[in-house]
């Protein structure tokens, strides 16, 4: 899988194009802000825009939505926990468990609440990434004090989920920098509380995110 990563804002979120190598088409992951780049980009690389993906309804991941459904005539993707929340339109309401084909590899939906009730994960087994929005990031996890957000919930996703993915598995998160399992394994203190691997824990000290 390809991956062309987008920031924007005055938060800084990450947005991505997937797609696969000498393909045709891609998918748009939580484009925040400046729909345009999403869309001059897709159309340099001459891929055909297959849907646009939404983690969670926060304003920082969705921003760029309208424009580029609209240029590209493309249907949205949300879980429908969150779609009540979201002000835009929901084509295709997810429930989680849903397969979306990319080329030869697949994304599969995980539903991960805790940063809202309908927060998702997107993860390709076979690729070994895993889109994860304001659920998990390199060093810590997503809020969970938004209206909608459970550290209940968070706690479940993170055990039943997250943890099950290998050390290899990449993690593209809505926020900050990229980084795998392994090195959430060490430098992650939240995700290390809630498995309840607190001794572990190591602050980061500015060596590399990949391990």
């Amino acid at each position: 899988m390809e991956i062309k990563r987008f920031i924007g804002g005055n938060i800084e979120s990450n947005g991505y194009i997937l797609f696969e190598k000498g393909g045709e088409v891609c998918y748009i992951v939580d484009p925040g802000y400046s729909g345009e780049k999403f869309l001059r980009a897709a159309q340099d690389a001459g891929l055909r825009i297959l849907g646009i993906l939404l983690t969670h309804c926060h304003y920082d991941h969705v921003g760029g939505v309208r424009k580029i459904k609209t240029a590209a005539d493309c249907p949205v993707y949300m879980h429908r926990d969150d779609a009540d929340s979201y002000k835009g339109t929901t084509d295709v309401a997810l429930s989680g468990g849903e397969s979306l084909p990319l080329g030869s590899e697949d994304l599969l939906v995980l539903h991960t609440p805790g940063h809202t009730r309908g927060s998702v994960c997107f993860y390709s087994e076979r690729g070994g990434v895993a889109f994860t929005g304001d659920t998990i990031f390199n060093v810590d996890l997503g809020r969970t004090d938004p209206d909608g957000g459970s550290a209940a919930a968070m706690a479940r996703s993170v055990r039943e989920t997250i943890s099950k993915w290998p050390d290899a598995t990449m993690l593209y998160p809505g926020h900050g920098d990229p980084c795998n399992m392994r090195f959430v394994r060490v430098h992650n203190g939240e995700y290390l509380e809630i498995m309840g691997e607190r001794a572990r824990y190591k602050p980061w000290k500015g060596e590399s995110f990949v391990l």
